[in-house]
């Protein structure tokens, strides 16, 4: 029996400033709340003086929710934006704080702001609690919660800033209070991020080509390990919830390397994935599955067991692949929400962005480049239905899977992620799904094959 690995898109969304953050809530009765960061150098500095040569960086936080409504809505809903400074990244708290989601912020005016998710009238919305300088003269460029495993009690936050340095933020009473902070790369540090099995140890990675390890219990005056084996800016990092040890870094290098954290200096693969690797997110319940974000190269799950397993340094197969956005590839994220409907059952072809299909009773027209400004884009037919229950199904994998992948749809067991990506220029929120399932035999044929992967 084959399989065939799908992406199929649900609804596209403009947010008029460049996104380059997206979060789903990790907290099950907020699993439908997801959060999307946007940042914006202004170019039109008439009130910028000699003594003010600060470039002006503006941002805005949208809330939306989830909800599967049946084919003529769109599922995504709007239900809050906030004006902001630049956001250059966003994570949720993996546990209640004070009983809330809790959403943390790094920003271009070089602080860590938190924001509580509360209820109000039939819905929710965020509520500014903190806000908290790492220094003067910085951009906040990343941050990780501890929490990361769901069972930690000491929420901590580390923070990455453009002057090369880390900070370490404690949570008091709903407010970030520095506790360490020191100079860990010579240029920006792209990204920082905690082992969430062992939260006094943090790694951070930077343009200075370096990704390091750090462990708080010995003072950062010194790092744990120096690795040079990326060749290019490190950008990315991501500690697996799942499986202790597994550590996953990417880089302007266009590689995912993933890593045995007792021993880094080699990692246990190497995966060119076309794009330098801006984000990278392991899934929320499967272990060996992994999401990256490749800027110029669209978006791509990894199946990362055998490596994982048996360190086998070769390439990750790479699943499935998204690739309708049409600008630099940067926030990525898995949504914790199940999806209950079925896949896509007829076989069809991709369908490629800003093209025109033709069908009985009407078009379907598709436009990324020139959005509308202000709300959703209309993905529509002449009749009014709302285009992904119409429309040409998903890009397959990039790789043929003749049988189901050890840890990932055995016993003939069919999977369905739902996912939210971003892209920049073109300013876009994408919500799509992966289905994983067995393909079905061809009528009049004893066995099932899979279908030829579309050339990217």
């Amino acid at each position: 029996m084959g399989w065939q690995s799908r992406t199929r898109s649900l609804q596209v969304f403009d947010t008029e400033l460049s996104a380059d953050s997206v979060e789903w809530c990790p907290l099950n009765q907020w699993s439908h709340i997801l959060a999307c960061g946007t940042y914006q150098l202004q170019k039109d500095q008439e009130e910028t003086t000699v003594e003010s040569t600060t470039p002006s960086r503006t941002g805005r936080l949208y809330l939306f929710k989830f909800q599967s409504q049946g084919s003529f809505t769109p599922p995504l809903t709007e239900i809050q934006r906030i004006d902001t400074p630049a956001i250059l990244d966003l994570k949720w708290c993996h546990i209640p704080v004070c009983e809330r989601p809790m959403l943390g912020m790094a920003t271009a005016r070089g602080e860590i702001q938190l924001h509580s998710l509360v209820d109000a009238q039939q819905s929710s919305c965020l509520e500014h609690v903190s806000s908290t300088e790492l220094g003067p003269d910085r951009l906040a460029l990343s941050l990780d919660w501890s929490t990361g495993r769901g069972e930690s009690s000491d929420a901590r936050v580390v923070s990455s800033d453009s002057t090369g340095s880390l900070s370490v933020l404690s949570l008091g009473e709903a407010s970030l209070n520095v506790v360490s902070q020191w100079k860990a790369h010579d240029f920006e540090a792209w990204i920082s991020a905690f082992s969430y099995w062992d939260t006094q140890l943090l790694y951070s990675g930077g343009d200075d080509c370096k990704l390091k390890g750090w462990d708080l219990r010995m003072g950062p005056s010194t790092p744990t390990f120096t690795s040079k084996r990326h060749s290019m800016g490190v950008c990315s990092i991501h500690s697996n919830p799942h499986r202790e040890h597994v550590l996953a870094t990417g880089s302007y290098d266009e590689n995912v390397l993933l890593w045995d954290g007792r021993n880094m200096r080699q990692p246990l693969s190497e995966t060119a994935v076309g794009g330098g690797v801006w984000r990278l997110k392991w899934h929320p319940t499967q272990e060996h599955l992994l999401l990256a974000a490749c800027m110029h190269n669209d978006y791509h799950i990894l199946h990362c067991k055998q490596a994982m397993d048996e360190g086998n340094e070769g390439p990750c197969p790479i699943l499935a692949s998204y690739i309708l956005h049409n600008s630099l590839a940067y926030g990525a994220d898995w949504s914790w929400l199940p999806l209950s409907s079925p896949p896509p059952s007829s076989p069809q072809e991709p369908a490629p962005a800003c093209v025109e299909f033709t069908e009985p009773g009407g078009h379907l027209r598709i436009q990324y480049e020139s959005p509308t400004a202000s709300f959703d884009t209309s993905l529509e037919d002449d009749s009014g239905r709302y285009i992904p229950d119409h429309s040409p199904p998903p890009e397959k994998s990039t790789q043929p899977c003749p049988a189901p992948l050890p840890g990932l749809g055995d016993n003939s067991a069919s999977m369905s992620c739902l996912l939210a990506t971003c892209s920049f220029y073109d300013h876009m929120l994408h919500v799509w799904r992966w289905d994983w399932s067995p393909e079905e035999p061809e009528t009049g044929s004893g066995t099932a094959e899979t279908e030829p992967s579309p050339s990217s």
